[in-house]
């Protein structure tokens, strides 16, 4: 198994009959952590200070599901099969218990697996998302169509304005975290298509309008919850409703910074997270 993202080879399993891309970090043995990342990212999204961070102790999974990068099928427009494709997964690849880390979208997803399966998930982290019937995600379309015409002419990646906050350390914090995603030059990962990114605005924006969320309060795991204090994707007062509804769950917001915040305070956080994930 690779030591560190930059060497991870990419490595496909049959689920269902389609191949689901994925790639491991870490040490060969131990409870694994399952990553399930944003709205249009593939594996090479995962910030590899976040991933290398983590792999210094953890054993760690991530993949592209159905119809999303290098992995096959077609991306279906709702969270709860989402959720059902990433149990698959892990049925898949043998995993009857992980622990779970899901950012913005496929923290989403992250609840309907916590809620549906709690026998997998020993424990959950989950970043920059909201509750079903939170607001926020419905608006992601025209958030990303503002946030790539402001990169056009300011000569920018639309993470800039999307992921970090507009001060000059969150656009420092940006510059650097992109630099870090280009590191990885061989094997890359198939870019999403638009009909991906289309299922899963529509997946999003079914989660927004969904019914209040009473199964988050059976969910005895104990959740980290994380995000920044500017979210303008998933706005940050999500994270303290989520919060509320799970009676297990810690909060952590840090200062200026925006959807990304775990990749701004990528030191931080991964000290944050392994101290939770290891308790």
């Amino acid at each position: 198994m690779s030591a560190t993202n930059k060497e991870a080879t990419t490595k496909t399993v049959q689920v269902d009959g389609i191949p689901f891309a994925y790639r491991e970090v870490g040490p060969a043995t131990g409870l694994p952590i399952l990553l399930l990342n944003h709205i249009t990212a593939v594996l090479d999204d995962w910030d590899p200070a976040v991933i290398d961070g983590f792999a210094t102790e953890r054993r760690v999974i991530m993949v592209d599901l159905r119809g999303v990068g290098s992995s096959g099928g077609t991306t279906p427009d709702s969270i709860e099969a989402m959720a059902d494709d990433a149990i698959a997964f892990l049925a898949a690849r043998g995993l009857s218990t992980v622990d779970l880390m899901g950012f913005s979208l496929g923290g989403m997803v992250a609840q309907v697996i916590a809620q549906r399966r709690p026998d997998v998930v020993r424990r959950c982290i989950l970043a920059g998302t909201a509750p079903a019937g939170d607001e926020g995600a419905a608006a992601w379309g025209a958030v990303l169509q503002d946030a790539f015409a402001k990169a056009e002419a300011e000569g920018k990646h639309p993470k800039h304005s999307l992921f970090f906050s507009p001060s000059p350390a969150g656009q420092a914090a940006a510059a650097a975290f992109l630099a870090r995603l280009d590191e990885r030059t061989q094997d890359r990962d198939t870019p999403v298509s638009n009909e991906t990114i289309g299922a899963q605005l529509a997946a999003a924006a079914k989660w927004e309008q969904g019914t209040s969320p009473a199964g988050l309060g059976n969910v005895d795991k104990p959740v980290l919850v994380v995000n920044g204090d500017n979210d303008i994707m998933v706005p940050t007062i999500s994270s303290f409703h989520l919060a509320r509804l799970l009676p297990n769950a810690g909060l952590s917001i840090y200062p200026d910074s925006g959807h990304g915040g775990i990749f701004h305070h990528h030191e931080l956080f991964v000290r944050q997270a392994l101290e939770f994930l290891n308790a």
